[in-house]
């Protein structure tokens, strides 16, 4: 995300939690009440997301005694970290969305999102291809002389072909080399 959008995301919520703030302080309740919703939405989100961390502590724990990565719910753990931050900002609207977080109904399909479209894409630029299984199991990926192309494996398991055409403006290193027997250089050197 580009800093200025993320720039004028960090001004626009606070500027809609206080519009709508005081929307409902001056048409919905009265303004003792609505600093008391606030303060009650405040607390029930903190004892919610004390909650779920426990929760979630102890899934880690568990997956990994029993040797499994706990990545879904290490991205829990920083849902729950942001809905903290959300919940313990004064207003509805961070409120809401803090609630959204924190409830394991619609925490998921945020989580699942996130891991979709942000953490496995840096995964795999950073790994070239290895998160997601997209990676040359054959041949070249410029091809090797004979027309064929490279062969690979995307990330549904499908074997796919990649021609040199496709694959213009990569840097590619044409190596040689040659096999060495070891067993023979070292019957060399014995003799000597």
């Amino acid at each position: 995300m580009r800093p200025r959008y993320l720039l004028v995301a960090l001004l626009a919520i606070p500027l809609a939690d206080i519009v709508f703030l005081l929307w409902v302080a001056t048409n919905l309740l009265t303004p003792v009440q609505t600093v008391a919703v606030v303060v009650l939405t405040g607390l029930v989100g903190m004892l919610l997301v004390r909650a779920e961390g426990r929760h979630t502590l102890r899934s880690v724990q568990r997956k990994l005694a029993s040797g499994e990565v706990p990545t879904g719910e290490l991205l829990d753990g920083g849902l729950l970290i942001a809905a903290g931050a959300f919940l313990l900002t004064p207003g509805i609207v961070t409120d809401a969305i803090g609630f959204l977080l924190a409830l394991p109904p619609t925490r998921y399909p945020i989580r699942e999102a996130l891991r979709r479209y942000v953490v496995v894409p840096y995964v795999d630029t950073q790994m070239d291809g290895f998160a997601t299984g997209n990676v040359w199991t054959a041949g070249f990926p410029s091809g090797d002389g004979d027309g064929m192309g490279g062969f690979g494996v995307d990330a549904d398991g499908g074997h796919t072909r990649t021609d040199t055409a496709t694959r213009e403006g990569e840097d590619f290193v044409d190596v040689d080399f040659e096999e060495v027997d070891d067993d023979a250089d070292r019957d060399a050197e014995r003799e000597r």
